[in-house]
Formats: structure tokens, C-alpha cells, sequence
């Protein structure tokens, strides 16, 4: 499994976890399928933005292979 710090791992289908901005504090992940990736930049240390096909937004912590 891959951490979800660089973009070029992340792409619209793949099942990841992420954090929820409400769950920041908890670290609680919520998993779901990548619809965008809304970060810009090539890396982020806490992890790329996405939205989730279901609406979700959050921080990738980890890419299910």
C-alpha cells in the first residue's frame, strides 16, 4: 500500500482512505473511489486532496491496491 502524498499515485477509480476534515483530530479514515484529485501541487506532506465518487472530500492516508 502507498501513502497518498504523491499525486502521481493518485488517480480518478482508485479505492483509497482518507481523512475527513472533521476527522483530522481523530485521524478516522472513510474509504470510497477517487472521483478528482483537487490539490495541484506534486506532493503534500498530510497527504492529496481528493473528492470521493460519493461527494466526499478529504486527505488520501493510504491507495488500496
Amino acid at each position: 500500500m502507498k501513502n497518498g502524498q504523491n499525486r502521481k499515485d493518485i488517480r480518478p477509480g482508485l479505492q483509497v482512505d482518507i481523512v475527513l476534515k472533521q476527522d483530522q483530530r481523530t485521524g478516522k479514515t472513510t474509504r470510497g473511489v477517487v472521483k478528482d484529485i483537487l490539490t495541484n501541487s506534486p506532493t503534500h506532506p498530510h497527504g492529496i486532496k481528493v473528492r470521493l465518487q460519493d461527494g466526499q472530500v478529504g486527505r488520501v492516508k493510504t491507495i488500496i491496491e
